[in-house]
């Protein structure tokens, strides 16, 4: 089997069915498997899935975990089950254009030393979402989710965190690339392991990229393959990112696992 495509599933039922239809619509010439991993979700997402989504496309499996084990824990379980030379793990507000999945298959064949890829990503009306970055500090981490994300000073570091100084074009090596969309080859997880479980949520898709180019494996940002991204992130500054939003101090609670494994001062 070529790919095997992760979604990790939770209270996301209304994203499912658009995201597997638009792998089924556009994806040709590829053996490949959809694994929804459902993190026990309370909408009814798992029923869902077996009344409306299996029936209709005859390679999906459902795998229900019993409990919201969060992002690199039921991703784990996804690729545990996986067949396919290459995982593909995806967010379900994901939408597969223009045999994109194919695309990264072929750039996975043509650079043997590539071990995780990622797409570019837009938002529905065609913008650029940031989706690859530079390894970050502890400082502009703390810019991002706090109100210091006003000033000139902390802009400046945060711009070439994102790496927004760059058009974003041509494909390039990068540091990491989110885990709402990358390809991973099989083989070079058995040698790197899967993603670090002690991540609940955030800076897993950082940290397994890191373990990737310490190995040796080489990390790319694919531009001449796009898909949709409907995710809305707020921009830096905004509410969202101060300390008083419970996902801020998720994310801050991560980059202290992060940085302490890598003996980071």
């Amino acid at each position: 089997m070529d790919v095997s495509i992760i979604i990790l599933n939770y209270n996301t039922k209304d994203f499912l069915l658009p995201c597997v239809s638009g792998i089924a619509e556009n994806t040709k010439n590829l053996d490949y498997e959809i694994i929804i991993v459902d993190n026990a979700s309370e909408d009814g997402s798992a029923k869902y899935v077996k009344e409306k989504i299996m029936p209709s496309f005859k390679n999906v499996k459902l795998i229900e975990t019993g409990g919201n084990f969060g992002f690199a824990k039921g991703n784990n379980i996804g690729i545990k089950s996986s067949k396919g030379k290459y995982v593909l793990i995806i967010n379900s507000d994901i939408l597969i254009m223009d045999n994109a999945i194919r695309k990264m298959f072929e750039f996975m064949e043509s650079n043997k030393k590539a071990g995780i890829a990622g797409p570019r990503l837009t938002h529905p009306d065609g913008s650029l979402q940031y989706f690859c970055y530079n390894f970050p500090t502890k400082k502009v981490l703390i810019y991002r989710r706090t109100p210091l994300a006003r000033f000139k000073f902390a802009q400046k570091e945060i711009k070439k965190y994102l790496m927004a100084d760059w058009d974003h074009k041509e494909n390039r090596k990068v540091d990491w690339v989110q885990g709402s969309c990358m390809i991973v080859r099989k083989s070079a997880i058995e040698e790197a392991g899967l993603m670090d479980e002690r991540f609940f949520m955030f800076m897993e898709d950082t940290d397994w990229c890191r373990s990737f180019w310490n190995l040796g494996w080489e990390v790319w940002y694919i531009a001449e393959v796009e898909i949709v991204h409907y995710h809305a992130r707020s921009s830096a500054g905004k509410i969202y990112k101060t300390l008083f939003n419970k996902l801020s101090w998720i994310h801050l609670s991560s980059a202290n696992k992060y940085f302490k494994k890598w003996k980071m001062r």
